[in-house]
């Protein structure tokens, strides 16, 4: 009588890979887990050495389950119940491995989201700017975006945004391919952008190493302050140098907000609410930023290569501004200098 009310045994999952895996073309891939198969071979031997697990039990998950399971999370966004049921493992083992690889791929950002030093990258990236929009010295276009979050048990006014759903909110940098180049996921949905900027360390870098105009310049709209490394429109254009200098900063600037929609087309995690902890939601969108610039990086597709490939030997010259170094002063060189025709 007990042996027949024991609940069935649920087959034990085979560990040696996901079984469909070999069966499925690069777009059904990609349509589950955003990559093709090179580049989830690519994913998996880039983090092997992070997710190998130290045990030689026959039922300890592959390094290749293990980024399956945590890509079709980021992927599909659903609840990680779901995604076990789909795949065949239990919610704690997914929430595990989730958590693993986030961690993993957290080691690496370094290596794939960079701020540009060296005089070749930062070359290369004013080229490109200037080349799609004809703005002069660009490193980057800033902004934030809010990821929804379920509401937090800990301080859960300050999560509320403006637009009244609890969030966190994330200042992200990119270059002119759509790439990431910085950031800063550490403050709630409230937190003005303004103020997560001059508390992250880029504005502290900028502050510290800018030397003027010739280093360089971020695009940022009227939310920031106007300094001199961080170029917004002006408020109340009358002349035309200025009208055209609004219309091509907004022009350029756009890249960022093109890039946060491909982010979270491609990964959906970023565009549904995320029942994890609100630390855990920053660390996975660090993640997906990894994962984004991998792809770029790969050419696989659901991204905007407009302005891919460009390469220019030596960026436009922008004449040396000498006057008071502040940011609405930088911003009226560069207006008359380039658009005051």
């Amino acid at each position: 009588m007990a042996a027949l009310l024991m609940p069935p045994l649920r087959p034990r999952k085979d560990r040696g890979t996901i079984s469909h895996l070999t069966n499925l073309n690069d777009d059904e891939l990609r349509r589950r887990y955003r990559f093709g198969k090179d580049s989830i071979a690519y994913l998996c031997n880039l983090l092997q050495d992070r997710l190998r697990r130290p045990t030689n039990k026959a039922t300890a998950l592959t390094v290749e389950q293990q980024v399956c399971i945590a890509l079709r999370f980021y992927a599909s966004g659903s609840f990680l119940q779901v995604i076990g049921d789909t795949l065949g493992y239990d919610k704690g083992t997914v929430s595990r491995v989730v958590n693993d690889v986030t961690d993993a791929l957290i080691d690496i950002k370094d290596d794939f989201v960079s701020w540009p030093t060296d005089v070749d990258s930062i070359n290369r990236i004013k080229c490109g700017f200037y080349r799609q929009s004809n703005f002069p010295n660009v490193l980057g276009c800033i902004d934030c975006t809010h990821v929804r979050i379920q509401a937090p048990s800990d301080d859960e006014p300050s999560y509320v945004n403006r637009k009244g759903y609890h969030s966190i909110n994330v200042q992200a940098v990119c270059d002119f391919e759509g790439r990431f180049t910085n950031i800063f996921a550490n403050w709630p949905g409230s937190t003005h952008d303004s103020h997560i900027f001059n508390t992250s360390t880029l504005s502290n870098y900028l502050q510290t190493n800018h030397r003027g105009l010739i280093d360089g310049v971020i695009l940022g709209d009227s939310g920031y302050a106007c300094r001199p490394y961080l170029l917004t429109p002006y408020a109340n254009p009358t002349e035309r140098h200025q009208q055209r200098f609004n219309g091509c900063h907004a022009s350029t600037r756009s890249v960022i907000e093109r890039t946060f929609g491909i982010l979270k087309r491609r990964f959906h995690v970023l565009h549904s609410e995320v029942r994890m902890k609100p630390e855990k939601v920053c660390r996975i969108f660090g993640a997906c930023a990894v994962l984004h610039n991998i792809a770029l990086s790969r050419n696989e597709p659901l991204v905007n290569d407009d302005g891919a490939g460009v390469r220019l030997d030596q960026p436009v010259q922008v004449p040396a501004f000498l006057g008071v170094q502040d940011g609405r002063n930088t911003r009226e060189h560069v207006a008359r200098v380039f658009f005051n025709h």
